[in-house]
């Protein structure tokens, strides 16, 4: 038994051996296929010329139909009219005296045939045949017919007329030949079935050549692009000269590289400049810690309270700052939306630059309800109100009101001013114009950025103007609670 199953199974493998191999040569030609056929440009060939071979099939099988069915029915119309005029002129006289006019045959009437009661053919045309064209029996009324396929020939339709002549009743029968109209209908079908597939091939052909052409412009992009880096995004991609959807393309893509070369710039701005303000405060508090640590006898509550604490809050501030733009970078700020009274926010921060400044600080504080963060709407008054103290010679002014659907804030001083040229990029991070970066000149540069984040993320705006009589004016527009906008 061992013998004969090791016997069967050699067998086996013989035979299973070829084919494996067929199987996988077969395979192996998909492959080579579903890749040769993997391009757009031949993917979209292929495409034109099934749909092109497909319409015109369609379209030369409707024509071909319609030209038959035309001819026919002007072969049948021709039958017709003779029958209808054999049997007028045989009301009037015998068959055996009716003209030869009536009787004469062409390409279109084949046969005329006039046959009695006792269904004999009494008279006929040259070429007709002594038997009736068509069985009477099958007749069930006596109203003319059309178009009846004669019964010893197919290619003859017959159009009846029945009269009642002076010496009985005669059927008048008239074929009309279709044999010439199937042959030019056979000839154009086949002229149809050679041209379509040569239409197709040259759709084919131009569609390839046609995308193919597109292509390059897309590979040529292609390229370029896997050639730029992170190090180098100054290149952009080459725009074709036509005006089409691949060089609308290449446009999109060359802002969308100059809108990552301009993002990268920024971050490393934005790396550099918070590098630039954190070293300042760490330096100090470790050069503060240097000196304790070599004389301990300095490390005294003065200089703690003058050097230590004020350059860790700075650099508190600083990160905090960084932390809560990069949030908004990511994810958004996180709202926790209530009613606010604007106005006593306001006065909170009147009350403490009054405390804090030397400055005339006059205010004129609307009762007005929004909604939105009270934290963060404390952060934008509070920045406004740092800035415009910054800058002011003698007065900061605060104004909280309200105008249709929207509250109004405006915070003004009586400071330089700043540059219509300036007052969109001052809202850009680590943007100052003073021109020293020292820690007389303000602050960080991250108030004004963090004010734009906040009034956004609160369906606002912020706007700088000039102030009446020298100075700015900023103003932030937020919805007000009882306002569409503010249930966003």
């Amino acid at each position: 038994m061992v013998v004969v199953r090791d016997a069967a199974s050699g067998h086996d493998g013989a035979r299973s051996g070829p084919m494996v191999k067929v199987r996988m040569v077969m395979l192996a030609v998909l492959g080579r296929l579903r890749r040769w056929c993997g391009g757009i440009a031949i993917r979209s060939a292929l495409v034109a010329a099934v749909v092109v071979l497909a319409s015109l099939v369609i379209v030369g099988a409707a024509s071909v139909a319609l030209l038959y069915r035309s001819m026919c029915a002007d072969v049948d119309d021709a039958a017709k009219a003779r029958a209808a005029a054999v049997a007028e002129r045989l009301r009037k006289e015998p068959p055996d005296e009716l003209e030869s006019v009536l009787l004469a045959t062409d390409q279109r009437i084949v046969a005329v045939q006039v046959i009695d009661s006792s269904g004999e053919v009494v008279r006929r045309s040259g070429s007709a045949s002594e038997e009736p064209l068509m069985t009477l029996q099958d007749r069930k009324s006596r109203d003319p017919q059309v178009g009846v396929p004669a019964t010893s020939d197919d290619d003859i339709r017959v159009a009846t007329a029945t009269v009642s002549g002076r010496k009985g009743q005669y059927t008048v029968l008239v074929g009309g030949g279709i044999e010439p109209i199937e042959s030019m209908v056979s000839t154009v079908a086949t002229m149809l079935a050679i041209t379509a597939p040569v239409v197709a091939v040259v759709a084919a052909v131009a569609t390839y050549l046609l995308v193919g052409r597109s292509l390059r412009s897309v590979d040529a992009i292609r390229s370029r692009v896997t050639q730029i880096s992170t190090s180098d995004l100054g290149e952009r991609v080459p725009v074709p000269d036509r005006a089409d959807e691949i060089s609308a393309l290449a446009v999109t893509m060359n802002e969308m590289l100059s809108r990552i070369e301009a993002g990268h710039a920024a971050q490393r701005r934005f790396v550099g400049d918070a590098s630039h303000e954190l070293r300042s405060p760490l330096a100090t508090v470790i050069s503060a810690l240097e000196i304790a640590q070599t004389h301990p006898e300095v490390f005294d509550r003065t200089l703690v309270q003058t050097a230590l604490l004020p350059e860790a809050h700075r650099m508190q501030s600083l990160v905090e700052d960084l932390l809560l733009l990069a949030r908004a970078d990511e994810h958004g700020l996180p709202m926790r939306r209530a009613e606010i009274d604007f106005d006593d926010l306001a006065g909170v921060e009147v009350a403490r630059l009054k405390r804090e400044t030397p400055l005339q600080v006059s205010a004129r504080l609307a009762p007005v309800k929004v909604v939105g963060d009270a934290l963060g709407v404390s952060r934008v008054l509070r920045n406004l109100a740092d800035n415009a103290a910054r800058h002011a010679a003698t007065e900061v002014s605060i104004v909280v009101h309200a105008d249709g659907g929207s509250a109004y804030l405006q915070v003004s001083d009586d400071g330089p001013g700043i540059p219509l040229a300036e007052r969109d990029r001052v809202f850009e991070r680590f943007v100052r114009l003073d021109a020293d970066r020292s820690r007389q000149g303000g602050g960080s540069g991250l108030g004004l950025a963090i004010v734009a984040e906040i009034v956004a993320a609160h369906d606002g705006t912020v706007d700088i103007g000039d102030r009446l009589g020298g100075g700015t004016v900023m103003t932030v527009q937020l919805p007000l609670a009882n306002s569409p906008d503010s249930s966003r």
